[in-house]
C-alpha cells in the first residue's frame, strides 16, 4: 500500500496532468488510490467528462456521492453527465438534490476544500431549466430561469435573458458544468511536508558556555545573596522587570565594553581619562606618530596608553600545532583624553566633527555632557545648541570647559551609581554587583530596576542596591 506521501505526490501529479491536458496520465494517477475518497472519485469523473466518456464519468460520480452524500457539486456534475447520456429525468433529480444541499444559501465555496469553484444557486437553477427543457417542460423551465434571474448577480442577467428567449422558442439549453480543468487539489500543508527537510543540518563547531546554556534553557537557579560589608543581607529587590521594552532587547550576558572618552574644550591640560573600549572592527589609535610632532587640525594633544612589546607567557613562542587551544573572547579597555580648541559658540555637530578626527565611533555614539559648577555638580547632557547651552560659569575655571563623552554599546549613559550591597545575578540578563562598584546607568527599566554597565558587563539590577555617585 503506498504511503501518504506517495499518494499526495500522485494527487499533485494528476492535477498537473489535468492542467496540461494529459487525460490518460491524470486518470492513471487518480485511479491508483487503493480506497479513493469522494474528492478523488470526483476528479476521475471530471477527467472522464473532459476525455469525452460520460458513461465512465457517471460511474465515478456515483462513487463520489455515495462516499459523501452532502457533496452538492458531485450531484451537480453527475446531473451534467446524465444529460449527456440522455437520462434527463435522473439529471433533473440530481440538480434538485444539489439545490437542496445548498440549504437556501446563495452559494457554496469549495476553495477551502481544494476545488477552485463556487457552486451558486442560480447556476443550479439554470441546469434545472436545461433538464426541464430536455423533458419538454417548457413552462417549468421558464419559471426556473426567472428564479435564477432573481438570485443571479447583475453580470449574469444578460445570459439568463438569452436563455429565457430560447426556452420561449422551445430551444434546448446546454447545462453549465464545473469550469474546464478544475479538480480537487491536495491540501497545501501536505504539499509543504513533501519538501525535503534536513533536520540535522550542517555540522558546526561551537564553544560551550555556562551562560549560553542557561540562556537556552530559560531557567536559572536562585542563588543566595552575598552578605554586605556590615555582615547583613542586602535590601530586598523589587518585582523583577521584564527587560524587553523601550530600553532595548534582552541584554546579553557576554562582556560588553563601553566605547567612551573624556574630552576637554578650551584648555591645554589633559584631564583624567575615563574607561573606553572601541569595537575591534572600528578601533583606531588616536595617538599616532606624525613627522615633526604634527597632530591633526583642531587636535592639540592626544594621550593614551602605549602597549609594550607582546609577551608570550608560555615562553614557547605560540601554541604547538598538535595541541590546539580553544579561542576565547578578549575585551580590551583603553583610555583616551583629548584636548580640543573649539569656538565658544560651537554647536553639537561641530564638537562631534572635531572629536571624530581621532575617535569616530565615540563621536557618533557617545553622549557629550558637561559638569555643573560646584562640589556636587552633576553631568548634564549637551543639547543640539552645543556650548551655547552650557552654563557660562562651567567654563570659568583655568582648565576651561571639561566635557565627558561616554556611551556603552552605542547607547548614551544617563548617570552613574555606586553599589552599596552585593547583588548576585539570577540569570544572564542580570548584572552582578559588589559593594563599591561604579555602574553606568543606561536605562530606567521601571521604578524598581535599572539597566547598567559595569566592567564590560551589561544587565539589570535592583535600584535599592545602589546610591547616586558623588562628584568625580
Amino acid at each position: 500500500m503506498p504511503s501518504l506521501g506517495d499518494q499526495v505526490r500522485d494527487w499533485q501529479r494528476g492535477v498537473q496532468a489535468v492542467e496540461r491536458g494529459d487525460w490518460g496520465c491524470a486518470l492513471r494517477l487518480f485511479s491508483g488510490f487503493p480506497e479513493p475518497p469522494a474528492k478523488m472519485c470526483f476528479n476521475v469523473g471530471c477527467v472522464h467528462l473532459l476525455a469525452g466518456d460520460p458513461e465512465a464519468a457517471l460511474r465515478a460520480f456515483d462513487q463520489a456521492v455515495t462516499k459523501d452524500a452532502c457533496l452538492a457539486v458531485g450531484f451537480f456534475q453527475r446531473g451534467v453527465a446524465r444529460l449527456q447520456v440522455g437520462r434527463s429525468q435522473e439529471a433533473l433529480a440530481d440538480f434538485q438534490q444539489a439545490l437542496a444541499q445548498l440549504r437556501g444559501n446563495a452559494a457554496i465555496d469549495y476553495t477551502q476544500l481544494g476545488l477552485r469553484f463556487k457552486l451558486q444557486a442560480w447556476e443550479v437553477l439554470f441546469n434545472v431549466a436545461a433538464a426541464q427543457c430536455a423533458l419538454g417542460l417548457w413552462a417549468e423551465a421558464a419559471r426556473s430561469l426567472e428564479d435564477a434571474t432573481n438570485q443571479a448577480p447583475d453580470g449574469a442577467h444578460g445570459d439568463l435573458s438569452v436563455a429565457l428567449a430560447h426556452v420561449q422558442n422551445q430551444a434546448p439549453l446546454q447545462p453549465r458544468p464545473v469550469p474546464r480543468g478544475e479538480v480537487f487539489r491536495p491540501p497545501r500543508r501536505h504539499l509543504e511536508r513533501l519538501e525535503h527537510v534536513d533536520f540535522l543540518g550542517k555540522a558546526k563547531v561551537v564553544v560551550a558556555s555556562p551562560a549560553l546554556e542557561a540562556r537556552n534553557q530559560g531557567v536559572w537557579p536562585q542563588r543566595p545573596q552575598v552578605r554586605g560589608e556590615d555582615g547583613g543581607a542586602g535590601p530586598p529587590a523589587g518585582p523583577r522587570a521584564l527587560h524587553t521594552g523601550a530600553c532595548g532587547a534582552d541584554t546579553p550576558s557576554g562582556p560588553r565594553t563601553p566605547p567612551c572618552a573624556d574630552l576637554e574644550a578650551g584648555s591645554e591640560q589633559a584631564g583624567r581619562a575615563g574607561p573606553c573600549a572601541p569595537s575591534p572592527c572600528e578601533e583606531r589609535r588616536p595617538c599616532a606618530d606624525h613627522p615633526g610632532g604634527q597632530v591633526p587640525v583642531g587636535l592639540l594633544a592626544a594621550g593614551g596608553p602605549d602597549p609594550g612589546p607582546p609577551e608570550d607567557p608560555t615562553g614557547a613562542g605560540g601554541v604547538a600545532a598538535g595541541d590546539p587551544e580553544p579561542w576565547v573572547t578578549v575585551t580590551v579597555q583603553c583610555a583616551f583624553t583629548l584636548t580640543l580648541q573649539a569656538p565658544r559658540g560651537a554647536d553639537l555637530p561641530h564638537l562631534r566633527a572635531l572629536l571624530s578626527q581621532a575617535l569616530p565611533r565615540q563621536a557618533q555614539c557617545g553622549q557629550l555632557s558637561y559638569q555643573e559648577p560646584g562640589a556636587g555638580g552633576r553631568w548634564v547632557p549637551l543639547r543640539a545648541e552645543g556650548l551655547r547651552g552650557a552654563r557660562p560659569e562651567a567654563a570659568s575655571g583655568p582648565a576651561g570647559l571639561r566635557l565627558q563623552c561616554r556611551a556603552a554599546g552605542g547607547r548614551p549613559i544617563l548617570y552613574q551609581v555606586v553599589a552599596r550591597h552585593s547583588y548576585s545575578a539570577q540569570g544572564p540578563a542580570d548584572l552582578g554587583l559588589r559593594p563599591g562598584d561604579t555602574v553606568d546607568v543606561l536605562c530606567e527599566v521601571d521604578q524598581a530596576w535599572l539597566e547598567g554597565h559595569c566592567d564590560g558587563r551589561v544587565g539589570i539590577f535592583p535600584k535599592s542596591f545602589v546610591v547616586p555617585a558623588g562628584p568625580r
